[in-house]
């Protein structure tokens, strides 16, 4: 399993949306530590809610439905 850590950042009176991808970590103890590390930089202190860590499966599709895109 890797670990993909992210942050979030809504702004914006539309509820526009920043997204980060911060790293993807060999470890859950790795990425925590990552977390722990920028949750104090300057914008993340601003948003420390913002911050996920996803598990994923390696050699594997994680987005199978497809899209649409919406103006």
């Amino acid at each position: 399993m890797l670990f993909l850590v992210q942050h979030v950042h809504k702004h914006g009176r539309k509820g526009r949306e920043d997204v980060k991808i911060i790293g993807i970590y060999s470890s859950l103890e790795l990425a925590k530590e990552a977390v722990s590390r920028l949750q104090l930089a300057p914008g993340f202190r601003d948003s420390p809610s913002g911050f996920s860590i996803a598990e994923y499966e390696k050699n594997a599709d994680h987005w199978v439905e497809g899209f649409a895109t919406v103006d």
